[in-house]
């Protein structure tokens, strides 16, 4: 965080002191019961409902106590702790949070979409690390609380920065975009899942949307062109500059002559009338979708093309993202248990057409949360897309995912089926079939600890 003088937040806020010294520096900031207070010289937003432990917030101090609590109740801080009231707290967070966005005008990315958000956010931080000092958010944590730290952890030094944008319900983008004010944002795709927050498909495509509003006057949105759903996405009142992406369709960022090869894809990419032969690690026509953002994003950003393509070579696939190893029997396991929805199940089963070709092709499928009063329909969808396949042997995990089973059998799929309430016994009935000649897809949410562990342990260690 860029170190702020807590006087020059108090004039800032136009608030009262009422307590401790407001001669040093702010170099932390949190939102009481939100966040841990692990530092010293930390701001702390304290809403008027909250209990407040005095001993511990002094404990860490110097500290700065931002509240619209009553007097009464603020004048039991102790020596080391600055307090300043406010009229109104949540008035006082928003004004602080513009104050302190407009101190950069460096490039700001949010990233959105059903799939592949984490694996193109890392791709943009790999590339752009390599030439600028980039804050990112971390792995896959993207909730709406998250926001505050990863902006306050811009300082001086950073050149550029890239966010992924949870949602969990309507209104979670919008206002994660009040506070990261992107320039730049990116919809990978919209598929299905969060219904139960969302309540229908229309109403997850319009949440995601908020981002279209979200991004900066002037700035620019970098969509997947050849996805139905983010077509719905009304753009008639965006002012920035549009960019797409596509395989399918024509687009400013367009991938043709895609090839499975080792580790990863090569295509060719054709923008700005010129063409590039490009190579992402990882495997997939998603994977493809993903390095075309991240080339577009860092291309926005102010990097040359060639650059981009130069630093993606570089990018390590994250763990459990159709990571493949070797497991039990010398058989290829693909561990695919980051997150579980139709749209990612959909884009790993056609990974297998390709990879699975002359081999035996196990699935062990678990089951898809958040889908609200949808659950039977999409796990049955997930079941007719398994029975049209050369599936050898289809093991579903969980009581959702036995519609999945029970509508492969229901289309006539020729696999070996068991279905299992959770994994005790399910390695019993794999390990018999394991062998060099078998490829294992193990697909689940990340919440199941149970079926990454079961993953772990079919894994030749």
């Amino acid at each position: 965080m860029q170190n702020i003088r807590v006087k020059d937040i108090r004039i800032l806020l136009q608030g009262e002191l009422l307590n401790g010294s407001e001669q040093w520096l702010v170099k932390h900031a949190i939102y009481y019961n939100r966040h841990d207070l692990t530092h010293s010289n930390t701001l702390i937003f304290v809403n008027r409902s909250d209990a407040v432990n005095w001993k511990e917030i002094d404990k860490k101090g110097p500290s700065l106590v931002i509240s619209d609590k009553p007097s009464t109740e603020l004048k039991n801080a102790l020596a080391n702790t600055t307090v300043i009231q406010v009229k109104s707290n949540v008035q006082a967070y928003w004004k602080f949070i513009e104050y302190y966005r407009s101190l950069f005008q460096i490039p700001v990315v949010a990233l959105t979409g059903t799939c592949g958000k984490t694996t193109t956010k890392e791709m943009i931080k790999h590339i752009a690390s390599k030439d600028w000092n980039v804050q990112a958010s971390v792995s896959s944590k993207n909730e709406p609380r998250q926001s505050l730290p990863y902006l306050t952890g811009i300082d001086e030094t950073t050149e550029a920065a890239v966010f992924e944008l949870g949602l969990g319900n309507t209104g979670n983008i919008k206002h994660q975009c009040m506070i990261y004010q992107p320039t730049i944002g990116i919809i990978t795709n919209i598929g299905v899942h969060h219904l139960d927050g969302c309540k229908n498909l229309e109403g997850y495509i319009k949440a995601k949307s908020e981002i279209v509003e979200g991004i900066t006057k002037g700035g620019t949105l970098i969509i997947n062109g050849d996805d139905e759903n983010t077509k719905k996405v009304p753009l008639h009142t965006f002012k920035g500059k549009i960019i797409t992406l596509g395989i399918q369709e024509q687009a400013d960022y367009r991938a043709s002559k895609i090839q499975f090869t080792n580790n990863g894809m090569r295509f060719v990419l054709q923008v700005l009338g010129e063409k590039f032969n490009v190579f992402v690690p990882g495997y997939g026509e998603h994977q493809v979708y993903n390095a075309l953002a991240a080339i577009a994003a860092v291309k926005e950003m102010g990097m040359t093309i060639n650059t981009a393509i130069a630093h993606l070579k570089t990018y390590k696939p994250m763990a459990r993202h159709l990571e493949f190893s070797t497991g039990i029997g010398e058989c290829t396991i693909v561990d695919d248990t980051w997150t579980n929805n139709p749209t990612s199940v959909e884009a790993a089963l056609k990974v297998l057409d390709t990879i699975g070709k002359g081999k035996k092709v196990i699935l062990v499928l678990g089951d898809i949360k958040r889908l609200g009063n949808f659950e039977e329909k999409y796990h049955r969808e997930i079941g007719s897309m398994v029975a049209t396949r050369k599936i050898q042997t289809l093991i579903t995990i969980g009581k959702r995912a036995e519609d999945i089973a029970k509508q492969a059998v229901k289309d006539g799929t020729n696999a070996d089926v068991h279905i299992f309430k959770d994994v005790t016994g399910v390695l019993d009935v794999l390990k018999p079939i394991l062998d060099p000649d078998t490829i294992v897809l193990i697909k689940g949410p990340m919440s199941s600890r149970s079926m990454i562990e079961f993953a772990n342990n079919l894994k030749d260690k």
